[in-house]
């Protein structure tokens, strides 16, 4: 309980004062929710929705998925894995605000691609084409079962300037391909994506709510 004299000497805060106490409690709170967004975008994941068609029927335009970024730090992506990650020709930006954009993911406009692992580093890959106009992928010569493309019989045939392959995959390096073969920007066009481009491996599909579902490694 105060005495007299303390009632004497508290003073009403001025206008001023109340502004000022105002701002620096809304500063802080935009502060922290930055820091906290950074923290939970960095370390643990993120939202992201999908665009194009390239990942039918696994995933088509309009779901959203989460993404999460924190297995990046102790395990290397593996084959089925379905991971989002900058493309090869994608320049990333080093200045302030485009660091501060990527990491909080406001305004972003880094251009990001979702397709599956298809081969992985060592891995001998090659497209194969077949006169019935199927086409099958091989991993060490042997066919690769993929029961999550869209057809076997719906793809982009290779030209010379395709990396259909025979070829291997360098250490820290992998082939990506989309689901829908027949409508996929993938490694065939732009070749071998360097590890350290990835963003995060797609765990679940959350919305529309219909199509509700974790992701799982195909048994090869």
């Amino acid at each position: 309980m105060m005495d007299k004299e303390e009632k004497k000497d508290k003073q009403p805060e001025t206008p001023k004062e109340k502004f000022i106490a105002m701002l620096k409690e809304t500063v802080e709170t935009v502060v922290f929710v930055v820091v906290m967004v950074v923290i939970i975008r960095f370390f643990i994941g993120e939202i992201r929705w999908i665009p194009s068609a390239s990942m039918r029927p696994t995933l088509i335009e309009g779901d959203r998925i989460f993404v999460e970024r924190f297995s990046r730090f102790y395990s290397e992506p593996k084959r089925g894995d379905i991971m989002v990650f900058y493309p090869p020709e994608e320049e990333i930006k080093t200045d302030p605000l485009s660091i501060m954009a990527r990491l909080t993911g406001f305004f972003c406009k880094d251009i990001a691609y979702i397709k599956r692992v298809v081969g992985v580093p060592g891995d001998k890959l090659e497209v194969k084409e077949f006169v019935d106009g199927t086409f099958k992928v091989y991993i060490n010569d042997q066919p690769l079962n993929e029961p999550y493309i869209m057809s076997p019989d719906d793809y982009i045939p290779c030209t010379n300037e395709m990396f259909c392959g025979p070829m291997k995959i360098p250490a820290g390096n992998y082939f990506m391909m989309g689901d829908n073969r027949g409508n996929s920007q993938d490694s065939r066009f732009w070749g071998f994506l360097p590890k350290e481009r990835f963003i995060g491996k797609a765990i679940f599909l959350f919305w529309p709510p219909n199509r509700l579902h974790i992701f799982t490694r195909p048994n090869y």
